[in-house]
């Protein structure tokens, strides 16, 4: 358990400090210079933990419902990593909670609005498709200075 929780310890430092370097994070954004769907969602989310309610909805309107949601999902993966197997303790063992069927549909509706919405900020509303940095402007910026 202590190995598990020291693994897990190690990769939350390293994702935190490449989060705090501000390099681009998004493989879609960072190389082709496209916002994805999720685009804006770590900004709004840690705009939102700085308290700014307006400015984490402008980056993306469903910060609300999928930080917590994708907090949640986390820190119960995490947990059920560092608690590791539990033998079984009868023939018939409970289904995890995110194979459900509603678990499912809910993810299901939840995709389907998150790329509707991906698909209306290009038309311009909710603000527009969010501003994404490329690496390469990265790396211009920081290094080369232009």
């Amino acid at each position: 358990m202590l190995r598990r929780a020291l693994i897990l310890s190690a990769l939350i430092a390293a994702v935190t400090a490449l989060l705090f370097t501000g390099i681009p994070i998004c493989p879609m954004a960072g190389v082709l210079g496209v916002p994805c769907p999720g685009c804006g969602l770590t900004r709004a989310t840690l705009s939102l933990l700085r308290g700014d309610v307006r400015g984490a909805f402008h980056l993306h309107p469903l910060v609300f419902v999928l930080s917590p949601l994708f907090s949640w999902a986390m820190l119960s993966v995490a947990w059920n990593y560092v608690r590791g197997p539990r033998p079984r303790t009868s023939p018939v063992e409970l289904r995890p909670w995110h194979t459900a069927r509603w678990v499912n549909f809910a993810g299901g509706a939840l995709l389907v609005t998150t790329l509707a919405l991906w698909g209306v900020r290009f038309l311009g509303f909710f603000g527009g498709p969010v501003p994404v940095e490329t690496l390469r402007s990265w790396v211009h910026e920081r290094y080369l200075g232009h």
